[in-house]
């Protein structure tokens, strides 16, 4: 994307985008890897978060943000996850891949920059943060980030608008933060295309290798979320998912059908822009809406 671009056509270009080539692009090609590696990388938002205008919060606005537990998680996760997708992305051989899997390490280190802006601008006090050494599987780690990002942003869009609806964030915070939250809508699209691309250009005998990994990955997040869901991990500290979490029990007016329900309908927005022929995560929103089946309005 152009840094000549104003704010508004930056911000329209990073949600709309359509592959120039017509017609149907098979899973797993060639084709389909250039189609979301440029998805990724020509729908990069160049906004600085160093020249942020935070706006200034009445007191009860101020308290609400500042009393979130959320902003010590929300640094670490970040960090951690640049420095997965960053190690992974130095594996790669492919320019294209290589440079898209940075744009996409980048863009979780300029979070980290975003969130730690807003922490200095509101005076809320972070706990030092640990190392973020590089992973011993660098496939696993990114594996580990992509999926773990698939879970999250279902539930943070729906939570990021619900806190929009209600007030419960002020209109000129949501709008600051918006870009972040789209950007995460664009990393999970691409990882999702990625597993397809990746699984389907394996060799037969690799695949039930990569099945195996798939499916650790999978245990190690539901083992996690199970641990984070009383709070705490193995050495006793707060994690990455009490972020859906600690902002659901601020937004206790709003029931599990009408939450769900949100997610859903914000998660479909988020996506609605880029081109249709790109696959969408569906194992969130899969499980969410058989959730829905058994969950009162």
């Amino acid at each position: 994307m152009s840094d000549t671009l104003t704010p508004v056509e930056a911000d329209h270009a990073m949600r709309n985008w359509t592959y120039r080539s017509e017609g149907q692009i098979p899973i797993g090609s060639a084709l389909h890897k250039r189609m979301f590696c440029e998805m990724l990388l020509t729908t990069h938002n160049p906004y600085k978060p160093a020249v942020i205008d935070w706006p200034k919060l009445a007191p009860a606005a101020l308290k609400r943000v500042t009393s979130l537990p959320i902003w010590d998680i929300a640094v670490q996760t970040e960090g951690r996850a640049s420095i997965r997708v960053l190690t992974f992305a130095e594996t790669i051989t492919d320019p294209q891949l290589r440079d898209a899997l940075r744009m996409n390490g980048g863009e979780e280190a300029r979070h980290k920059v975003v969130l730690s802006k807003l922490v200095e601008a509101y005076g809320i006090e972070l706990a030092p943060e640990p190392p973020y050494p590089a992973p011993d599987d660098p496939l696993r780690a990114w594996m580990l980030t992509g999926y773990s990002e698939c879970i999250d942003s279902f539930f943070a869009f729906g939570l990021f608008e619900a806190a929009r609806q209600s007030g419960y964030f002020p209109e000129e915070l949501v709008e600051t933060f918006e870009p972040v939250i789209q950007e995460e809508a664009r990393h999970i699209l691409f990882f999702a295309n990625w597993v397809a691309w990746y699984r389907r250009s394996l060799p037969w005998y690799r695949k039930p290798w990569f099945m195996a990994k798939t499916a650790s990955v999978w245990f190690s997040l539901i083992r996690d979320r199970i641990s984070l869901a009383r709070g705490f991990d193995k050495g006793g500290a707060a994690q990455d998912a009490n972020f859906p979490a600690n902002v659901g029990d601020s937004l206790s007016d709003v029931s599990a059908h009408s939450l769900i329900s949100l997610c859903l309908t914000e998660n479909d927005r988020r996506m609605g822009g880029y081109d249709a022929r790109l696959l969408r995560p569906t194992t969130v929103p899969k499980l969410a809406r058989l959730a829905l089946r058994f969950i009162k309005k």
